[in-house]
C-alpha cells in the first residue's frame, strides 16, 4: 500500500464510538446467509432514504432528468430500490473486506478479462474506465490474482476512522490508492504496466472540465481521462460491476478497449465516455450512485437543478 496505514488503537475517542459501533454491526450482519444479508441492507437503504432527506430529494432530482421516459410512479419506484442498493453497498463492505478469497470467486463471474490482458499487452497499463456503481467493492479481490498488481483512484474520507478502514478494504485488493493530487505516481504506475482503476464520473467544475451532455443534459465533465491517456499511452478500458438477484452474486464485465482513443479532442471524448457510461447504467440504473450531484457546477446560463 503506497497511503499510510494508522495503526486502529488510535482511535479510541469518544467520537469515534459510533463508527465502531457500526462497524461491530457490520460484522455481525457479515455471519448472516447471503439472503439475509442482502434483506438487512435493502432495509438499511430505506432507513437512509426516510433520514437522509437532502440525499433522497438529489436523487429524485437526477432520476427525473436522467429519464424522463419514466412516469412519475416508474421514477418513485427506481428512487426506492436505489437507496435498497445503496443499502446493500454498505452491507457489501464487509463481505469484500472479510470473506475469504474462495468466497468471492465463487461470487463473482468474471467477463471478457481477455480485453484486459490484451490492453496489457501494449505494455503501457491500462485505465480502466469505471464508473461509481453500488457493488463497486465486490470486483477488485477476484481482479487480484488475473493481473498486475492493480492501483485506484482515491478520495479519502473526511471522518480519519472510517478513511483508514476503508484504507483497508480496499487494500485487499489493490496495491495502491492513489489521490486526485497523485498524477505523478499514476503515471509511475501505467509506466510500470499496470492497471489503474479510475472512475471520472462525478461532477467537476474545475479546471481541466468541459460541458458534455449526460443522458441528454449538459455535465460539467472531468477530461483527465483523455490527458492521462495521451501522456501515458495507455489503452481505455470501460469496465463495470453489476449486483445480480438481490446480490444471490455479481457479475464484473471488461469492455474491449476504446478505439481512436484520445482524439485530440476532450470536449468529443469526454461526451463519448459519457455515452459509454451511460450505457453501463442502463444496464443496471438502479445500482449507479445517483445521490451525487451530477449537474452542479455549471456556467452561469444554466439552472442548478438542486434548488
Amino acid at each position: 500500500m503506497s497511503t499510510d496505514k494508522i495503526a486502529l488503537y488510535h482511535f479510541w475517542q469518544p467520537r469515534y464510538w459510533p463508527v465502531w459501533i457500526g462497524v461491530g454491526l457490520l460484522k455481525l450482519v457479515f455471519w448472516l446467509p447471503q439472503p439475509a444479508r442482502m434483506a438487512t441492507g435493502r432495509w438499511l437503504g430505506l432507513v437512509l432514504m426516510r433520514v437522509a432527506g437532502s440525499r433522497r430529494r438529489i436523487a429524485e432530482r437526477n432520476i427525473a432528468i436522467c429519464f424522463p421516459e419514466l412516469t412519475p410512479g416508474d421514477q418513485a419506484l427506481l428512487t426506492r430500490r436505489h437507496f435498497e442498493s445503496l443499502g446493500m453497498s454498505v452491507i457489501e463492505l464487509g463481505i469484500a473486506w472479510w470473506s475469504s478469497d474462495d468466497y468471492m470467486n465463487r461470487a463473482v463471474e468474471l467477463r471478457g478479462i481477455e480485453h484486459l490482458h490484451t490492453a496489457l499487452e501494449q505494455g503501457k497499463g491500462v485505465l480502466m474506465l469505471g464508473g461509481h456503481f453500488a457493488a463497486l467493492e465486490m470486483s477488485g479481490r477476484p481482479l487480484k490474482a488475473l493481473m498486475p498488481p492493480m492501483a485506484a483512484m482515491y478520495r479519502p474520507s473526511n471522518n480519519p476512522l472510517i478513511d483508514q478502514l476503508m484504507r483497508r478494504c480496499r487494500g485487499r485488493s489493490t496495491a495502491d490508492l492513489i489521490t486526485k493530487h497523485g498524477i505523478r505516481q499514476l503515471l509511475k504506475v501505467l509506466k510500470e504496466n499496470r492497471p489503474v482503476w479510475y472512475a471520472a464520473d462525478q461532477a467537476y467544475s474545475r479546471r481541466g472540465s468541459v460541458l458534455a451532455p449526460f443522458f441528454g443534459e449538459p455535465a460539467a465533465t472531468n477530461t483527465a481521462v483523455s490527458q492521462i491517456a495521451r501522456l501515458s499511452g495507455a489503452p481505455v478500458v470501460p469496465f463495470f460491476q453489476a449486483r445480480v438477484e438481490n446480490g444471490s452474486g455479481y457479475r464484473l464485465e471488461v469492455l474491449p478497449a476504446l478505439e481512436n482513443f484520445p482524439s485530440g479532442d476532450d470536449a468529443a471524448d469526454a461526451a463519448r465516455l459519457n455515452e459509454v457510461l451511460e450505457v453501463l447504467i442502463r444496464k443496471v440504473p438502479e445500482q449507479y450512485y445517483w445521490v451525487h450531484r451530477r449537474f452542479k457546477g455549471r456556467p452561469d446560463g444554466y439552472p442548478d437543478p438542486y434548488k
